[in-house]
């Protein structure tokens, strides 16, 4: 293993190294085409819908040798110019109109399909918001208004997914049964903790394990005001998913092309070869991006007090997905959140922080509904803090990371990436 040379190594760029070494990982050009059958040669009908949607259709038809047909839906931004699937852009991560009717033209493509047509279905994360086609009976304004308040409550990603997929005509299974008798080949990129079929993208080619009885039980434990007509809904025998008995008499195949795991080791190599000791903590680390904060700052601690076996120059790394409770009027997304409550637990230990350095991202290239993926800490974090006397707790009670971190010009703008396996986080000891 390399030693790293302190006098020209540079730990802000190692770090964006890092985060840009686990987006190439998981990038469908990087990963779809190993996973296609040896045989490319019959006729397909391409669906899907996520963030890295377009950049895996356009990776199939470089690599597909028989006609193409089928339509994929994206985030705005993140199309890319493919010549046989068509590309429609709609909203995330709340469902616009654009993402109806685009949901209805899917469905459209599955009619008529026999047993010796092929299907694939490429699926990310986003896919769930950019396909809202509601459940009979239920309005897309009610359906908006319920996705709305489980973004803004704080409620678990496997939690918001049961409620989407039971007020859906689409998701949780339901696009496989559209598809029958065809075979399906779906093809996905994890950003969920586990890598669960059934959550990606709210599962729309897989069995589902949950209920509408527990979709009902979270929209009442986060005190959501419930429509009549979901209420309604939710309790019809109508509104349970498919479950895997119910799938299993169609020939449907699932592939998993990239995972956040698949990324953090990408990273953690890299850091091997500046000889950086990497330490992954989990691919699936879930919360309060605040509290989440305050136990990696507690391991920064500890290694730094040399009570944990790991000994600096190291590198924590970990994945996953936290969620914010919003009780603030600020800008930004759960990673700048995440970094800003870093930050102030690590000022209670000011000869650590100076050892420390940090970055929190988004594999999608975007933090929330910004257009920064996320942030960095370096020294001149808190410098710019201090002149600019920027008050950290003021800025984390509002929600507000995204303006501290524009503010220190540690804003992380990547632009969409075109994958997501989730968070990213490393933070080197150094």
């Amino acid at each position: 293993m390399n030693q790293v040379d302190s006098k020209s190594f540079n730990p802000t760029a190692f770090l964006q190294e890092l985060f840009a070494t686990a987006i190439s990982a998981s990038h469908p050009a990087q990963t779809l085409s190993k996973h296609l059958p040896k045989d490319t040669r019959g006729s397909v009908t391409v669906i899907g819908a996520g963030k890295a949607a377009a950049a895996m259709a356009l990776t199939l038809e470089q690599h597909w040798k028989g006609p193409i047909t089928g339509l994929v839906v994206v985030p705005y931004g993140h199309g890319e110019a493919c010549q046989y699937v068509e590309v429609i852009e709609a909203a995330h991560p709340v469902p616009d109109e654009m993402g109806v009717q685009v949901s209805h033209k899917i469905a459209l493509l599955t009619q008529k399909l026999s047993a010796d047509d092929i299907v694939i279905c490429l699926l990310s994360g986003g896919g769930s918001a950019l396909l809202p086609l509601p459940a009979v009976g239920i309005s897309f304004q009610d359906k908006q208004s319920i996705n709305t308040a489980l973004l803004r409550c704080g409620a678990a990603i496997d939690e918001i997914n049961c409620v989407r997929k039971h007020l859906s005509a689409i998701k949780g299974g339901r696009l496989a049964q559209m598809c029958a008798p065809a075979t399906i080949h779906t093809y996905a990129i994890s950003d969920v903790p586990g890598d669960d079929p059934s959550v990606i993208a709210s599962g729309p080619t897989s069995p589902d394990s949950t209920t509408s009885e527990q979709a009902l039980a979270i929209l009442e434990k986060y005190v959501i005001t419930i429509p009549k007509s979901v209420r309604e809904w939710l309790n019809n025998p109508h509104s349970e998913t498919p479950k895997p008995h119910d799938l299993a008499k169609y020939n449907n195949q699932f592939t998993l092309i990239s995972t956040p795991q698949q990324a953090l080791n990408a990273a953690a190599s890299k850091a091997q070869t500046y000889g950086i000791t990497p330490w992954i903590l989990s691919d699936c680390v879930e919360g309060e991006a605040k509290e989440v904060a305050k136990v990696h700052a507690a391991i920064v601690q500890q290694i730094a007090n040399h009570t944990q076996p790991i000994k600096p120059p190291c590198v924590i790394i970990s994945g996953g997905e936290t969620s914010v409770t919003l009780k603030g009027s600020g800008r930004g997304g759960r990673n700048s959140e995440f970094l800003l409550s870093f930050i102030l637990s690590l000022t209670k230990q000011p000869q650590t922080q100076r050892q420390v350095y940090a970055i929190a991202a988004d594999t999608d290239g975007i933090d929330g509904s910004e257009h920064n993926a996320g942030c960095l800490f370096q020294p001149s974090t808190m410098q710019q803090a201090h002149l600019k006397q920027l008050n950290l707790g003021e800025y984390l009670a509002n929600n507000d990371g995204y303006s501290f971190f524009e503010l220190t010009d540690d804003l992380i703008i990547t632009g969409p990436t075109r994958t997501n396996v989730n968070d990213f986080r490393a933070i080197l000891i150094y």
